[in-house]
């Protein structure tokens, strides 16, 4: 596996549109849930996961190496999705009353949601707290990173992450009320 992901990395330098393609495939589903991750939705991974993919290509030869390449591609995938944030920075007005302290789920009933309704909770966050959410619980950097790659103080991490937390909460009770009533109606 590895002399063929190495043979293929060098048709992708010498621009092997085969071998291209042969990474692409090897690598794109994988890339495409991080992408989601960091996405509204799925056509928005779809164009990071594309953009991501163009700056593997033309970022291949820096690749020395070290560490593993899938590493190294899910970090082209985070800041270009980091860059897209950048770009589309918008600020959504906060209530009080979207996040109550109140009501908090235990963590067993995150065991009970699906992966896919989980994805779907986590991309209906504010976009600046889900990047730091993802970030943090999902990637493991540290608030310091965080504030780096998104030009925040370590104090707006933290704070982000957990209005994030406090807002993931409350969508996951709302989501078992919901489907409680319906279940009941049935």
């Amino acid at each position: 596996m590895v002399d063929q992901l190495n043979d293929i990395i060098n048709g992708c330098l010498k621009g092997d549109r085969i071998c291209q393609e042969q990474l692409y495939t090897m690598f794109s589903t994988r890339m495409f849930g991080l992408c989601l991750q960091y996405a509204d939705n799925q056509d928005d991974a779809a164009d990071i996961l594309q953009e991501g993919f163009i700056k593997v290509f033309r970022k291949l030869g820096q690749f020395g190496g070290k560490g593993s390449f899938e590493g190294w591609i899910r970090r082209i995938m985070i800041n270009t999705a980091l860059e897209r944030y950048r770009s589309q920075v918008r600020l959504y007005p906060l209530t009080d009353n979207m996040v109550k302290k109140d009501d908090i789920v235990q963590e067993e009933v995150f065991e009970k949601l699906s992966a896919s309704d989980l994805i779907r909770l986590v991309q209906d966050l504010p976009p600046r707290y889900r990047m730091v959410f993802n970030l943090y619980a999902i990637e493991g950097y540290s608030h310091k990173e965080i504030g780096e790659m998104m030009g925040i103080t370590v104090g707006t991490s933290k704070s982000n992450l957990s209005r994030a937390r406090d807002i993931l909460q409350q969508k996951v009770k709302q989501y078992f009320d919901t489907s409680e009533h319906i279940i009941r109606e049935k």
